[in-house]
């Protein structure tokens, strides 16, 4: 017998040892959780994180990835509760995947690396969805939907499916909730009843000055308006609330008017005087001084104290959302009326990514969470009794004893998931605010390109070294450090270098033959 034979038959003998161990290991583990499984079967009990009764009893496992700030300690109870749900349902368990957004695209490109199970994704577009479809990561669902998700088409406006497709096929099913967006200022009600502001008269931005005049006088160690380099009146009022973006890239469509003509937003007489009253309101001290620089949110500002005002879009009940966040009473003014794009349509989606193990049960999976009001909310607001309590108008509240710094089930992600509109309200929200969505969307303005997605594969160098031109003066233009009339030729001769034209080119030739096509009715009877 040879060196290597004895090497060959030592690895042999290991591998016999080992395989005998992990098979005692299984085995022990196996008799060890035999009588807490029984015995949580007999006595009806909740199942503890991880138990058996999560759903191994099923004979498919779903996996739901969506992003989330926080992975709730209650979310193994919540789980397994749906699981217990579920067996009999879907005869499958579903496995909740919170992903922090600032790890998405790591975790997401592991996934279609590795060929991960994901069965349901989140996806939105403002989350690269065209992107997503253009390099083949999700599965069209047509088919799908006729099969197994007849409950969602029963839920959804047609309309809505139509103008989420790409191409005529569809790849994303939109979370039914509000589909347009006004955009406007957001205000501490305190300080705008002591010092009798009228907010009737604050009809456009340049009304907001003399207010922002009358905090920066009169209420000393407070910012008049609080705004970031990527958040301030300037981005919210002309992105998606004065212009359509059309998606990645430049090159934008006006609101306002007819016209189907593709331009540069950077060079619009409108994004010009905005940064010039931003520039003024700078000089004038209405803005936070580490505007450039900050990442911290203007919630937090205004919940410290140290802030009045800030831009945000909006929807019904808006304010209320707003007190929540910042821990005190806050009143709003609309600058413009409320918008439906795309880029609202598909703000929040799930898609099956091609690594789905189980595409028909998702799909399944995923029109329960339209049609079952009690799943829907158990995945939302958690355990009945443990998390909430249902009043008797049928609003909910926190537990006694619970609030919301304690709560052990808090993704607080309602307009993500399924149907919205049959998730509980909280106690302190208006018990009409399903029927002001409702009404919200049918009084909406709709895009012109309502229904077009830009595929930026054509011209994604170009997006890219345009974004980096963007990274380098669109901060200093959106929070006022800099006289726009210096900045935006310079802006704007750095943009053409970067092939900004040709990127304008591509999408008004994309949107041109979508309109050809017949726009978003085009494949209308492919569902």
């Amino acid at each position: 017998m040879t060196d290597h034979d004895l090497d060959r038959s030592g690895l042999r003998a290991r591998r016999v040892r080992l395989l005998a161990a992990a098979g005692a290991l299984l085995l022990l583990a196996a008799l060890a959780a035999w009588p807490a499984v029984r015995s949580e079967r007999s006595s009806g009990g909740e199942p503890s994180p991880g138990s058996a009764a999560s759903g191994a009893e099923a004979s498919d496992r779903l996996v739901l990835m969506f992003p989330a700030s926080v992975a709730p300690p209650d979310l193994p109870l919540v789980q397994a509760e749906m699981n217990r749900y579920l067996r009999d349902k879907l005869d499958a368990s579903v496995e909740i995947k919170p992903v922090d957004m600032s790890s998405w695209w790591d975790r997401t490109g592991l996934v279609y690396a590795s060929g991960s199970q994901v069965d349901l994704m989140f996806t939105a577009g403002w989350m690269r969805f065209g992107d997503e479809v253009s390099r083949g990561r999700f599965l069209p669902l047509d088919e799908l939907l006729q099969r197994e998700g007849a409950g969602i088409a029963s839920v959804l406006d047609p309309e809505i499916l139509r103008a989420s497709r790409i191409g005529g096929k569809l790849y994303g099913i939109p979370t039914n909730k509000e589909f347009a967006a006004s955009k406007g200022i957001v205000m501490r009600a305190d300080l705008v009843e002591k010092h009798g502001i009228r907010l009737e008269a604050i009809r456009t931005l340049a009304d907001l000055g003399p207010v922002l005049e009358t905090i920066k006088r009169r209420e000393p160690g407070v910012t008049p308006l609080q705004v970031r380099a990527d958040r301030s009146p300037l981005t919210f009022l002309l992105q998606y609330g004065l212009f359509d973006m059309l998606g990645d890239g430049p090159g934008v469509l006006q609101r306002a008017g007819g016209s189907l003509k593709v331009v540069n937003l950077a060079a619009a007489r409108t994004y010009r005087d905005y940064a010039k009253l931003m520039y003024e309101w700078r000089r004038s001290g209405y803005l936070n001084a580490d505007a450039v620089t900050s990442r911290d949110s203007e919630y937090e500002a205004v919940k410290a104290g140290a802030a009045f005002a800030f831009a945000e879009s909006m929807k019904p009940g808006f304010e209320i959302q707003a007190s929540r966040n910042t821990g005190m009473p806050m009143v709003a003014v609309e600058l413009t009326k409320p918008y439906t794009t795309t880029a609202d349509v598909t703000s929040a989606m799930f898609a099956i990514p091609r690594t789905s193990r189980h595409p028909e049960k998702a799909m399944r999976l995923l029109e329960l969470l339209y049609t079952d009001r009690y799943l829907l909310n158990l995945l939302d607001w958690g355990i009945e009794g443990r998390h909430y309590v249902v009043r008797p108008d049928g609003r909910i509240a926190f537990s006694p004893g619970v609030d919301a710094r304690t709560v052990r089930y808090n993704f607080n992600l309602p307009w993500m998931f399924g149907n919205q509109l049959n998730s509980y309200l909280w106690d302190n929200e208006d018990p009409q605010q399903w029927d002001n969505y409702r009404r919200f969307n049918e009084e909406a303005e709709p895009s012109k390109a309502l229904g077009f997605v830009f595929d930026p594969s054509p011209v994604s160098n170009e997006i890219a070294a345009c974004s980096r031109v963007d990274e380098e003066f669109s901060p200093a233009l959106i929070t006022g450090e800099l006289d726009p009339d210096a900045v935006i030729p310079m802006y704007l001769e750095r943009l053409k270098a970067a092939g900004a034209d040709k990127v304008i080119a591509e999408k008004q030739r994309q949107l041109d033959a979508w309109l050809a096509a017949g726009g978003a009715s085009a494949g209308e009877g492919e569902s």
